[in-house]
């Protein structure tokens, strides 16, 4: 199924919300943009005064493989949801760690470090 459908199918309320991650061995994901934003490299690319095309489309090819975008994401999340957080609240760094394959460690730290995470 390596049709390209319109985001409007799959997602709830403003298409413009929401961005589309492909990676490298063909694995596609839908987050919101507020999440794509954590990462300053595909916030640039997504951003239309840059003149990416990536703009027009709503559309980021990555580079990594899909399991690693896949923890990408969870941490874009992660670091969305608990960005404002008050400096006295816990936030539970071990929770996100216990969610990171060793297999994957090496690769995902070089991808988070392109990515700007």
């Amino acid at each position: 199924m390596n049709e390209d459908h319109p985001m409007n199918d799959y997602v709830e309320g403003d298409p413009e919300d929401w961005v589309r991650i492909i990676s490298v061995d063909g694995f596609t994901f839908l987050c919101k943009r507020k999440v794509a934003n954590m990462s300053e490299t595909i916030k640039n690319s997504l951003d239309e005064a840059g003149g990416f095309s990536e703009a027009g489309t709503r559309t980021y090819k990555s580079q990594e493989r899909g399991i690693v975008v896949q923890k990408m994401i969870e941490y874009m999340s992660f670091k969305a949801h608990y960005s404002n957080v008050g400096p006295k609240e816990e936030i539970p760094v071990n929770e996100m760690m216990d969610r990171l394959p060793l297999e994957i460690l090496l690769e995902l730290m070089l991808a988070a470090d392109y990515q700007e995470l």
